[in-house]
């Protein structure tokens, strides 16, 4: 009995010890599977620098002739550069020179050999009544005659002089305004002496007339913010209050021999100091000036200053602190007396637009989104409603006029979302009465379009593409009939090295009714049986969506999905203006959290549709704006996100720009009861009524408020000198990471601003590895970042 009981002891032993090893084993073959080689030599045949080399001219930049609808273009493709003349009204376009003839010239000429198919000519000119042309070529002004391929040397060009800065002309030449020591000047221009004449005396830094309030010279010309009128009689000058604005400051620790402080004024939002403006028209003979009587609101601004056709007038935008209130004003030029033309109200902010004066100012073109979405709208000179030209649930662009013929009372102007079936994110052109009459598309391609019209309206240059299509450029006549083809860009070099296009996609967002636009790169190595990591790359507006629509060879995402992921880039409610007001606005009081579930969803959808999508390894990236989303996201949504790389991020938008926080995520204006000094204070009795006083509140969500929930792999990367989102938004979440004993990666881009200027290349390879390691488990142990390139 004892004997059978010890067998089957060792024989249960036995038995358990291979169910481990099997187990163990089984564990081992799907860690392995789990764990991808990143592709980084792929990845290194397409980085951006690579790809530019491979590329040519990507789009037709029209050079029109004086007096005549004729252009000229060049354009370099597999072939060479190419220099063609084109003419409208013939509907022909043909090369200006044969080029192995010019090369010929050239090379006798300057005694060195010229290749036909590299010739750079610096400047182009013709003359002679269309027989010859003046060009330059190694700073040689040469004629050549283009009926007997002869050229003449003329002179040589000089190196135009450096132009000074400082100097502002009036537009008859007559005279020069410039600041000196905060304040301003006028010389008259063919002043042997070079006589200054002060204009004013109360200039000081930071409440100066200089376009650089900040400068701390005192003897140096420097350039004041003055714009003249047509008639040269008088000039109009904006400027701002920044004495009480709070200080900010960055240390640049590469400055030699020692670190180097940089000082400068900095509104952070809801602050009780912020720049006040003040405007005002100098009189060039009587050399005095006159303040714009334009007080309206506490911390009002003051925008889009012009001329009106003469001296008489000033057209200016007047908008409150909170941005819910615009009007559209004139000021008289002589007394600083102001009228309102027209009003704008809104419970969100307003996007204010150019002022169009036409016919003399007996007209005004006006931009709005009262009803909803962008449109123009037409009014008299005393801003008295005449019509409103576009309507429709569609955006025209805030200052996408184009062309204004007045003679025929037509519009020409860029518009999305029009079109049925179409990416609402394409521009597409369109010409219509001033009356709204006769709205028509002169741009009929499903693509993203760019015009350069002649200068007599008659015909236009269009350059259209979409990421997944190469441009192309065609000559259309005023209506939008195509006249000719022009130029296809040239691929080939990118085909035969193994370039892929990305794809297009829609999704829906969060809600489940509103479509979301977005592209997908693959690796060009991709196999769909195979399963992928996904990276967002991320940026949340409200200016903008990182979403690429036109051809966009060189996209930074191309080499990262490379390497071995589906790299994506989709919109998100309030991440662009191109939508309607009510999409651009979404994220208005929630500026943190409003565009992550639209990611997410957008994800998640992509995941069903592609089984090649692994939605258990999901990645984030972003600079800036993408920064700050891309951290949220994971701290938001921690069980989701597992990766991200945020650099620049304003993850603290309390002490972000003022303007930019107040505007997107809303002030509140409050009366308080305004605090008495020490003296009223201990007043014996006080019987005066109680003052009040306006002051601004805002508090915007932070990601370092949500530090706690962080669980997947975060590197964060900052420029120590950057003065616009200031270092102290990443190391304020840093700082809350530690607090909470979170593990992540902190990398400062030392001497670098906003941008990592010759840190960028390798902060992206930073970023290519950090996905590598924490999403395909690919950890290398070279030391040299970029090893596997030599």
């Amino acid at each position: 009995m004892r004997i059978k009981t010890v067998s089957n002891r060792i024989t249960a032993r036995l038995f358990i010890t291979i169910v481990l090893l099997l187990f163990s084993t089984s564990l081992l073959f799907a860690q392995k599977d789990k764990i991808q080689k990143a592709n980084f030599e792929l990845a290194n045949k397409f980085t951006t620098k690579k790809i530019e080399k491979m590329l040519y001219d990507t789009s037709v930049r029209p050079k029109w002739l004086e007096n005549s609808e004729m252009f000229w273009y060049r354009f370099k493709n597999s072939s060479g550069t190419h220099y063609y003349l084109v003419d409208p009204l013939e509907k022909t376009k043909k090369p200006i020179f044969d080029n192995d003839q010019l090369a010929a010239a050239l090379s006798k000429e300057l005694k060195k050999p010229f290749d036909p198919n590299h010739i750079t000519i610096d400047s182009l000119k013709f003359v002679k009544e269309m027989e010859a042309v003046e060009i330059i070529v190694d700073s040689l002004r040469y004629e050549y005659n283009l009926l007997t391929s002869t050229l003449t040397f003329i002179d040589s060009v000089k190196k135009k002089p450096k132009k000074e800065e400082w100097v502002n002309f009036s537009p008859d030449s007559a005279t020069i305004v410039f600041a000196k020591n905060h304040n301003l000047y006028i010389m008259a221009t063919d002043d042997p002496d070079s006589v200054e004449h002060q204009l004013t005396t109360d200039g000081e830094r930071y409440y100066s007339y200089a376009a650089d309030d900040g400068d701390t010279t005192k003897d140096k010309r420097v350039r004041a913010r003055a714009q003249w009128s047509k008639d040269s009689k008088k000039f109009h000058l904006m400027r701002w209050d920044k004495r009480k604005v709070g200080d900010l400051w960055v240390i640049d620790v590469l400055n030699n021999p020692r670190p180097k402080l940089e000082t400068y004024k900095y509104a952070m939002p809801g602050e009780e100091y912020v720049p006040q403006y003040e405007l005002f028209v100098f009189d060039r003979e009587k050399k005095g000036n006159v303040k714009v009587k334009a007080d309206m609101w506490k911390d009002q601004g003051l925008f889009v200053v012009r001329w009106g056709e003469t001296s008489e007038t000033l057209y200016f935008v007047r908008r409150d602190r909170t941005m819910h209130k615009v009007d559209v004003c004139t000021a008289d030029a002589e007394t600083g007396d102001i009228g309102v033309l027209l009003e704008e109200r809104m419970d969100t902010y307003i996007e204010g637009g150019p002022i169009y004066l036409i016919n003399d100012d007996s007209e005004i073109i006006h931009w709005s989104e009262r009803d909803g979405w962008g449109h123009y709208y037409l009014y008299d000179g005393k801003g008295n409603l005449k019509n409103q030209i576009t309507t429709g649930n569609f955006v025209c662009s805030r200052r996408g006029i184009t062309k204004i013929d007045t003679s025929k009372r037509v519009l020409y102007f860029s518009a999305s979302g029009r079109e049925k079936d179409v990416d609402p994110y394409y521009s597409h052109y369109y010409r219509v009465g001033f009356d709204g009459e006769g709205l028509k598309l002169i741009t009929p391609e499903n693509a993203d379009h760019s015009i350069s019209m002649s200068k007599s309206n008659k015909y236009f240059i269009d350059n259209f593409s979409r990421i997944d299509q190469v441009s192309k450029a065609v000559l259309r006549d005023y209506i939008g009939n195509k006249i000719m083809d022009l130029e296809t860009i040239d691929i080939s070099r990118l085909e035969e090295a193994g370039w892929k296009m990305p794809e297009t996609f829609k999704v829906k967002a969060a809600d489940g009714i509103t479509d979301l636009y977005g592209v997908m790169w693959k690796p060009s190595d991709f196999d769909p049986e195979k399963k992928y990591p996904i990276i967002a790359h991320v940026y949340p507006g409200p200016q903008q969506e990182s979403v690429p629509k036109g051809f966009s060879p060189t996209n930074r995402n191309i080499g990262l999905a490379q390497i071995g992921f589906v790299v994506i880039a989709v919109g998100n409610r309030g991440g662009s203006p191109q939508r309607s007001k009510w999409y651009h606005n979404y994220g208005y009081g929630n500026l943190r959290d409003y565009g992550l579930a639209d990611k997410k969803y957008a994800i998640e959808q992509l995941s069903d549709r592609y089984s090649f999508i692994d939605i258990d390894r999901v990645g984030i990236y972003g600079h800036s704006g993408g920064g700050f989303m891309s951290t949220a996201a994971m701290l938001v949504y921690p069980d989701f996100f597992n990766v991200a790389v945020s650099s620049s991020g304003n993850h603290d938008n309390n002490i972000y720009n003022q303007g930019w926080s107040e505007k997107h995520h809303g002030v509140k204006e409050v009366k308080v009861k305004k605090k008495k000094d020490k003296e009223e204070s201990t007043a014996e009795k006080d019987t005066s009524e109680v003052e009040y006083e306006t002051k601004f509140e805002i508090k915007v969500p932070t990601n370092i408020e949500l530090a706690k929930n962080l669980k997947g792999h975060l590197l964060l990367v900052h420029g120590d000198i950057d003065n616009n989102v200031h270092p102290g938004n990443t190391i304020r979440l840093v700082d809350a990471l530690i607090k909470e004993n979170k593990r992540f990666d902190f990398m400062i881009m030392a001497g670098q601003k906003h941008g990592f200027g010759k840190y960028n290349r390798y902060f992206v390879r930073a970023l290519w590895n950090y996905f590598a390691e924490h999403l395909l488990g690919d950890y290398r142990t070279n030391v040299d970042m970029f090893e596997d390139e030599k």
